[in-house]
């Protein structure tokens, strides 16, 4: 087969490591096939293969690390960063502010310069726990407190 094989977009042809075979890859949601694709690569096709999110982290000292860009030593108990996510979800809901601002101000995740946005991501990319809460939430559903290893996070889906 020559180099210049044409290939339906959002696909890129690889070579196995392991076997040194020819295989194809889905660059939206990272699945490899050994059959030459025929169709453009599916991208988010409403079976919720990717969703975007927005998420505001609060660590305490039983995280996984107890540091972030806020504070250089989280010393806050598990219960007390609930109730701080408790305090910060009942203002979104009360509209006295919003997801993004609050993120902002008091995510201990670096995501927070960016209003907490993870931007899009697949399944298998994040912690089981968060993962799973993620991909349950309908667009501009907030969840419940989620418990991870890196903290408490309150998610909101945005796409």
């Amino acid at each position: 087969m020559p180099d210049a094989e044409q290939l339906p977009e959002g696909w890129e042809k690889r070579t196995s490591r392991s076997t040194g075979l020819s295989y194809y890859l889905n660059v939206h949601t990272k699945e490899s096939q050994w059959d030459q694709p025929t169709e453009p690569a599916k991208k988010n096709g409403g079976d919720n293969d990717e969703v975007q999110c927005l998420h505001l982290l609060v660590k305490h000292k039983g995280s996984r690390r107890p540091s972030s860009w806020r504070e250089a030593n989280i010393t806050r108990t598990k219960e007390e960063a609930q109730l701080l996510l408790e305090v910060y979800r009942n203002k979104i809901n009360q509209q006295e502010a919003t997801f993004d601002e609050l993120a902002r101000a008091y995510s201990d995740c670096s995501s927070a310069k960016r209003g907490g946005d993870l931007g899009k991501f697949g399944k298998g990319q994040m912690q089981p726990a968060f993962e799973e809460a993620a991909f349950k939430l309908h667009i501009g559903q907030m969840s419940p407190i989620v418990e991870s290893d890196s903290g408490l996070h309150i998610i909101l889906r945005k796409a």
